[in-house]
């Protein structure tokens, strides 16, 4: 389809979410990258195009619109609040892998503290709505589980840590699991330098090693080898509790039969229940926006790959294995945007390009 009718798609899908009521809202191209490192760390230099600008510093070409309207909204939004956004984002791709550098996103994104799981709902419902003359396959998750497990692990608070900052990276995620739970050996080269660590003293250990090379400081560096020393002597994680968490990452079936299962499943892992009941409170709420739930899909993984600002119900819209829409709640990215401030927020995207793609309502 041509760039003007991707363009006329994105303007009809734009107006459903206006007569949803949503404000429409604009965002800078150009975004100040400090504020994008700070959120996903130097990793996201892989994913955005990078410039320095002589006056602001350096600066990204927008990733995605879902930053900036965050920090527009707590800088001066009122309450409740819904906005659409409907301009071209940049993603840097893969060699060969024929995925558009530039696209369209069109969105909406809903600022409620009054109910979280019926402002799910509400926006689910919107874009089943919208994207259901199209026959998409359609996903839905819930980030927040798998977070709720990991606080509920028995085992130190730094472990759980590093833990949750590995839950968008899923294999790195597994092998920290693997490490924790006694499952996976420790490096040779770890357990090398641990012992001499221990025969000679890590001060002396590190004099022996010669004029410091790298980017970090001596202090750095003995911290990092006293965490590995605690590591070491650290009680693995109870088996039963990684059956549990193991058991949560596998599920995958239709969302009512997922409620029962994790049911099951809270009884095993410390303060888990308010979790299952987040999510249970949310499936009656769509079912009450006309979301048959015992057929909705679930996947306790789903959404492990995106953008890692999502900490609760996540979805998606699928043309086969092509994604056409996305969307998620973000509450912890509000409180960091906020300067102190936070509210429960939920949005989604559509990529008209996408869409065009597969045919459908003109």
């Amino acid at each position: 389809m041509s760039p003007v009718a991707v363009k006329s798609l994105a303007g009809r899908l734009s107006n459903a979410f206006l007569a949803a009521g949503a404000v429409p809202v604009e965002a800078e191209a150009l975004q100040p990258a400090e504020v994008l490192l700070d959120l996903y760390g130097e990793d996201i230099r892989g994913r955005a195009y990078v410039t320095d600008d002589p006056v602001d510093g350096e600066q990204m070409l927008r990733p995605d619109f879902t930053v900036p309207v965050v920090q527009m909204h707590m800088k001066d939004g009122a309450e409740p609040a819904r906005y659409t956004y409907n301009g071209p984002v940049w993603r840097k791709q893969e060699p060969g892998a024929g995925r558009a550098k530039e696209y369209l996103q069109v969105g909406f994104e809903l600022f409620d503290r009054h109910d979280p799981a019926a402002s799910d709902a509400e926006v689910f419902a919107l874009f089943h709505e919208i994207l259901k003359p199209y026959g998409l396959r359609m996903a839905t998750g819930d980030v927040g589980l798998l977070a709720a497990a990991i606080d509920g692990l028995t085992t130190t608070a730094r472990r759980k840590e590093r833990l949750r900052r590995q839950i968008w990276r899923p294999d790195r995620f597994h092998h920290l699991l693997d490490m924790y739970s006694g499952k996976a050996e420790n490096l040779p080269t770890r357990i090398a330098l641990l012992d001499q660590v221990e025969a000679k003293g890590a001060k002396a250990v590190l004099k022996a090693a010669g004029p410091l090379l790298g980017v970090r400081s001596e202090a750095e560096i003995m911290a990092r080898v006293a965490s590995l020393q605690n590591d070491a002597t650290t009680r693995p994680i109870p088996e039963n509790e990684v059956e549990a968490l193991e058991e949560l990452l596998a599920l995958h079936g239709p969302a009512a039969d997922a409620l029962q299962t994790l049911r099951g499943v809270e009884d095993r892992l410390n303060g888990f229940a308010p979790a299952v009941d987040r999510l249970e409170a949310r499936l009656n709420a769509m079912a009450a926006q006309g979301v048959n739930v015992k057929t909705l899909p679930f996947e306790a993984s789903f959404g492990l790959t995106s953008l890692e600002y999502y900490d609760g119900f996540v979805f998606g819209f699928f043309d086969g294995e092509t994604p056409i829409s996305s969307g998620g709640r973000y509450d912890a990215l509000t409180a960091v945007l906020g300067q102190g401030r936070s509210i429960p927020a939920v949005g989604g995207v559509i990529r008209p390009d996408a869409l065009a793609a597969i045919g459908g309502v003109a």
